[in-house]
């Protein structure tokens, strides 16, 4: 009887570790945990050494901002209760994603706002010759803006511009000649630079 009862006992606290392994992993790329009120702390999976953490406040002001120093889980907890009330998120800048998690600050009491996360992807550009290869991802089927300006002594001259939705995969490929270059690409209400040297 002694050994039901503890093979009973084991048998329940397997079932419980395995079923708070589960609910971790299925979680996202943020996780939040509320500590005695004063810290929040921040668990970010699949990062990258070099990858950038930013807090920034609702006008993209940069609050605070990290180098990721090591790959894998990051870990860290935060007293945002110093922070004046208003709107601001978590942002994660990878080589070629940026994830954004809101939150908000109102009378000292923090509120992550999980179920607003959002990833938008960077373009990729390369460059083989004279040709210019873009690539984006636009998951939501949102507009992707391209412009290619000519550098005429720092005055930038429009050469091409133009605006594709409704694609998941935008692949643009550009032919220029010998100068230099700008382009600028609009997408998930964020603008990307490159300069080019031909």
């Amino acid at each position: 009887m002694k050994n039901v009862i503890n093979n009973s006992k084991k048998g329940f606290l397997m079932v419980t570790l395995f079923a708070t392994l589960l609910s971790f992993a299925n979680e996202g790329s943020f996780s939040t945990i509320k500590d005695d009120a004063k810290k929040t702390a921040l668990t970010l999976t699949n990062v990258k050494a070099g990858n950038q953490l930013y807090i920034k406040d609702a006008n993209g002001v940069i609050l605070y901002n990290e180098l990721i120093q090591k790959s894998g889980i990051y870990a860290k907890g935060f007293d945002l209760t110093s922070l004046p009330e208003g709107e601001y998120v978590f942002e994660l800048d990878k080589d070629l994603e940026t994830t954004t998690i809101p939150f908000t600050v109102s009378f000292k009491n923090i509120v992550i706002n999980r179920n607003k996360e959002t990833t938008s992807y960077k373009p990729y550009m390369s460059q083989k010759g004279n040709l210019l290869f873009v690539s984006k991802l636009s998951p939501n089927l949102g507009a992707v803006k391209i412009s290619v300006y000519a550098d005429n002594n720092n005055d930038y001259e429009l050469l091409h511009s133009e605006k594709i939705e409704g694609l998941q995969s935008v692949e643009r490929a550009y032919k220029l000649e010998k100068g230099n270059y700008k382009i600028v690409i609009n997408s998930d209400n964020k603008e990307f630079t490159k300069f080019i040297n031909n």
